[in-house]
């Protein structure tokens, strides 16, 4: 039976850490590539210019996707860290203190205060630290910050998104490029909202549409910006 409540009670809390990095590298890695992309043949550039603007994208936003989930999530670390250290500082100097929390925490979700202090005693006997730190400050194994994994995910995914519009301007005209690549990408990228959603739980079509919009917006004014710098160079 616990075996089954196991298997039946998987939240999608769990892949929080993962998806975000992932769902972030891989629309950063398809919109600034394809917008490149753009930005660059709008110029009136050639297919060889086009795809090393391209692939030096590539390599650019992969490192800088990896160095700063890297440091962002290591601040997060950092504060997790401080905040089990001075927790532990409180249960070691004010036990009481830190007990009576507990129980208070306990009262106010709902639970009689004699049973709710005989809940506090019971766990903290357990693990003291580990349950103030999930029922005092709300952190948990499933949201815990994890620096290295955030930033081999942001870099593989960025990757992955990034190659794939340059795989478009590979098999197109030089003449359909834009085309090619804008309507491709926009078809990535809404293939991603809605298998990010459905990852999360959310609803698909308002995922789907959200990273849809800002992609055109993207790609758009940097076609533009491409095509204004062209004509004036």
């Amino acid at each position: 039976m616990q075996n089954l409540v196991k298997s039946t009670e998987a939240h999608v809390v769990s892949r929080t850490g993962w998806l975000r990095a992932a769902v972030l590298g891989a629309n950063d890695g398809i919109v600034s590539t394809a917008s490149l992309i753009l930005g660059v043949a709008a110029a009136a550039s050639g297919m060889s210019e086009v795809l090393v603007a391209g692939t030096a994208g590539l390599v650019a936003g992969a490192m800088s996707m990896a160095a700063g989930e890297y440091v962002s999530v290591s601040s997060q670390a950092d504060s997790e860290a401080a905040d089990r250290a001075r927790e532990q500082a409180e249960l070691d100097g004010e036990p009481e203190r830190e007990l009576a929390e507990l129980v208070a925490i306990y009262v106010a979700r709902g639970v009689d205060p004699a049973l709710a202090r005989a809940v506090a005693q019971q766990m903290m006997a357990k693990d003291a630290l580990g349950t103030h730190l999930r029922d005092e400050l709300g952190h948990s194994e499933a949201s815990a910050a994890r620096p290295v994994q955030a930033a081999l995910v942001s870099a593989a995914t960025f990757s992955a998104g990034a190659v794939l519009p340059l795989l478009m301007v590979l098999a197109s005209t030089p003449q359909w490029l834009p085309w090619t690549v804008s309507v491709a990408s926009l078809g990535f990228l809404a293939l991603l909202g809605a298998l990010a959603a459905w990852a999360g739980g959310a609803p698909v079509a308002r995922a789907t549409l959200r990273v849809m919009f800002w992609g055109t917006l993207a790609m758009a004014l940097t076609a533009g910006i491409g095509a204004l710098v062209g004509a004036s160079v």
